[in-house]
């Protein structure tokens, strides 16, 4: 597996976790992703933000500055019509990188 399998599968959280939730600032994927997953997935800031820049730079989301429910400012991403098209191909993928690993794993 390669770097840009595990960056394709943050992409494939990421892009996931916004087309089922909508809006999210950081924090909220980082909760969506954790308790979707029954905290078997944990996503540390330092890999979250780089990759929701690159998305941002990507055109797979957009991202505004709104006050959360505890009155603080964060910045706010939504998946993009762009985005949308990404998600389909990462899901894809993904399928085609367990089907391989699958295959591996039965193999005798």
């Amino acid at each position: 597996m390669s770097r840009n399998d595990l960056q394709g599968s943050l992409d494939l959280l990421v892009l996931k976790t916004l087309s089922q939730m909508g809006e999210l600032h950081g924090y909220g994927v980082v909760l969506h992703i954790q308790r979707a997953s029954d905290e078997l997935l944990s996503v540390e800031e330092g890999s979250l933000y780089p990759a929701l820049h690159r998305m941002e730079q990507s055109g797979w989301i957009r991202s505004e500055w709104k006050v959360t429910e505890t009155n603080r400012e964060a910045r706010y991403y939504r998946l993009t019509g762009a985005g949308h098209k990404e998600l389909l191909k990462a899901e894809k993928s993904f399928e085609r990188l367990v089907k391989g690993i699958r295959a591996v794993l039965r193999y005798a």
